[in-house]
C-alpha cells in the first residue's frame, strides 16, 4: 500500500481527497494535517511514502515544509497540489525538492496516477504550468528582498521590518527599493501583490 499524508487547510477539501484516495486499491491516507507546522512532525511519526501538500497553509507554507521534509524524511516523496498555478511557485517547489506539482482542478484519477509515478521516481508537473514557468524565467528577487517584502505584508513600518529581520532601517529601505524596481511597481504594497501573483513570495 502507498502511504499518503495530506496537508490541506480546508476541511471539506481534505476530507474529500482522503475519501477519494482511500478508494484507490493501492493507497491508504495515513495522516491528515491542516497547518504547515504539523507536516514534518506528523511525517516523522506516520512515515508516509508520499506527502501531498498545499502551498498556502496556516503557519508555514507547504514549500517551506517540503524543504524540511527532504532533510528529515528523505524517503518521502513530495507532491504539491495547489489552487494557485503560479510559475514562481513551481520553480520554488522544484528547488525545495518536490517531485510533482499539480493544480487542484484536475480529475482524481490523474492525482492517484501522479502519486504512483512520483513514488516510482518520476517527476510529474502540470504541462501548462511548466510551459508558463519556462517562459516566465526565475524570480529576480534575492532572498533578503523576499524577506523584506514578506515582512511588509501587514503594513509594517520600516522600523518594524528592521527589528524583525535584525537589519538596519537603511538596509531595509534599500531591499524594498530594489524589490519595487525589480517588480516594476510604485510602492511596496504593489510590489508584494506583484510578487505574490508571480509566486515569488
Amino acid at each position: 500500500m502507498i502511504r499518503v499524508l495530506l496537508a490541506e487547510d480546508q476541511g471539506m477539501m481534505r476530507g474529500a481527497l482522503a475519501l477519494l484516495l482511500g478508494m484507490e486499491r493501492d493507497m491508504e491516507v495515513v495522516a491528515q494535517v491542516s497547518t504547515g507546522d504539523a507536516i514534518v512532525p506528523t511525517a516523522l511519526t506516520a512515515r508516509p511514502d508520499v506527502a501531498l501538500l498545499d502551498i498556502e497553509l496556516p503557519g508555514r507554507s507547504g514549500l517551506d515544509a517540503a524543504t524540511e521534509l527532504r532533510e528529515e524524511v528523505p524517503d518521502c516523496r513530495v507532491l504539491i497540489l495547489t489552487t494557485f498555478g503560479r510559475p514562481g511557485y513551481l520553480r520554488r517547489a522544484m528547488e525545495a525538492g518536490a517531485a510533482g506539482f499539480l493544480v487542484k482542478d484536475g480529475p482524481v484519477e490523474e492525482l492517484a496516477e501522479a502519486i504512483r509515478r512520483v513514488l516510482g521516481g518520476e517527476s510529474v508537473v502540470d504541462p501548462v504550468l511548466a510551459a508558463a514557468a519556462l517562459s516566465a524565467g526565475p524570480s529576480p528577487l534575492t532572498a533578503r528582498e523576499r524577506d523584506a517584502l514578506n515582512a511588509s505584508v501587514d503594513g509594517a513600518t520600516v522600523a518594524d521590518i528592521a527589528a524583525k529581520l535584525n537589519l538596519s532601517e537603511s538596509t531595509v529601505r534599500n531591499y524594498l527599493s530594489s524589490a519595487i524596481g525589480k517588480t516594476r511597481t510604485r510602492n511596496r504594497m504593489e510590489a508584494v501583490r506583484a510578487a505574490r501573483q508571480q509566486g515569488w513570495l
